[in-house]
């Protein structure tokens, strides 16, 4: 009895794909698992430009654009206005961060997230007072670091403030310890976790 065609279509694929197998190179028989996708994205969040429209002297400290991104982590820093933080250029143009972590590792590596400026190119640099919503000129904020307030990943962040009795209230409530500016340094940023891989 003659098998079916449909059987012998089927027989002829399956000794086709073993005919191909036998063919292939030693190495490349085995059937691998596909590798995990990196942990690496690239956030396209170029500097806003100064507006001389707006009022505002070139180096003052501005309202955040509902639209603006995050060079680092991509989130919306409007969304989060007690921790939002900016930069501003030379030339005028300004680049905002949902949070002090996020400023801090922009300024140790300002060409990784935005190739057109330099960390001397950064003529001022602001962050949010938590409990005031105002600016503060980053140098001279305080920052509180271990405390039970989470930052907009919800992870460890660093609420600013604009005195040192400030950040000792927020202290005995939140808990934490509080750093000046020359105290956040690139190893202290790495152990909290905000050296996000980003690659263009």
């Amino acid at each position: 009895m003659r098998p079916p065609a449909r059987l012998l279509s089927l027989g002829a694929a399956a000794f086709a794909v073993a005919v191909t197998i036998a063919l292939l190179p030693p190495g490349s028989r085995t059937i691998r698992k596909p590798e995990p996708p990196a942990n690496d994205f690239c956030v396209v969040a170029p500097a806003t430009p100064y507006d001389p429209a707006s009022g505002l002297a070139m180096y003052e400290p501005r309202p955040i654009p509902a639209d603006a991104r995050c060079p680092v982590c991509g989130m919306y820093p409007a969304r989060y206005p007690r921790w939002a933080a900016q930069i501003l250029f030379r030339d005028g143009a300004a680049q905002y961060f949902d949070s002090p972590v996020n400023l801090f590792v922009f300024m140790h590596r300002v060409d990784r997230y935005n190739r057109s400026y330099t960390l001397n190119d950064v003529a001022a640099s602001f962050v949010t007072d938590f409990e005031t919503g105002q600016w503060i000129e980053l140098r001279k904020a305080f920052f509180v670091r271990g405390s039970a307030a989470l930052g907009p990943m919800r992870d460890a962040g660093l609420p600013a403030f604009a005195s040192r009795a400030a950040a000792d209230g927020f202290i005995r409530s939140r808990g934490g310890q509080v750093l000046t500016f020359t105290q956040v340094t690139p190893e202290l940023i790495r152990s909290m976790g905000g050296n996000a891989p980003h690659r263009h």
